[in-house]
């Protein structure tokens, strides 16, 4: 069980972190992400977990490996000046910026629960179009030392999602 949320907080960081990159920039409409996730170790994931990344048309990668998904933002997912929570019942994670400017932006993530640590973002804008940026977290899931670091790049598609729902996190 303890493995199974190690791997649900690694897929949360691999979803959720690149999200972050809307906050106040870029285009409504459908937008590709490719995240690239470097860990300690591969850990194994709960089949909800599994369940929740098929229905985002994702999957666990292995170490290093490039995994691209497709995203849909609202105009209200644009128009956040914040970055999206990371919240589930086991994890609370709050973001805050640290420094923002037109072209970029930083910030730090703290979590408590289950995953204890902080987490650090760095994204940068070409346009509203295109963004390439990085996430660090380290610290403990269930006690066991962790790290994990992702980078990822989006770019926009087309204003209509088409089958794609939005992703907007909670």
């Amino acid at each position: 069980m303890q493995r199974n949320f190690m791997g649900a907080g690694i897929a949360a960081i691999l979803i959720l972190a690149p999200g972050a990159a809307w906050a106040g920039h870029g285009k409504p409409g459908l937008w590709t992400v490719t995240s690239t996730i470097h860990m300690d170790k591969a850990l194994p994931m709960s089949p909800a977990m599994t369940a929740m990344m098929q229905k985002k048309d994702a999957k666990m990668p292995m170490a290093g490996e490039a995994v691209t998904t497709q995203m849909c933002m609202t105009q209200q997912d644009v128009d956040a000046d914040n970055p999206p929570r990371m919240t589930s019942r086991q994890m609370n994670c709050n973001t805050k910026v640290l420094s923002q400017s037109a072209s970029a932006m930083t910030s730090q993530t703290v979590c408590h629960g289950v995953m204890e640590g902080m987490g650090h973002s760095e994204i940068s804008w070409s346009g509203n179009e295109h963004y390439t940026g990085s996430y660090s977290f380290k610290g403990t899931m269930h006690g066991k030392p962790n790290s994990v670091s992702n980078s990822f790049k989006g770019d926009w598609v087309k204003a209509d999602c088409g089958s794609v729902k939005p992703a907007t996190a909670h």
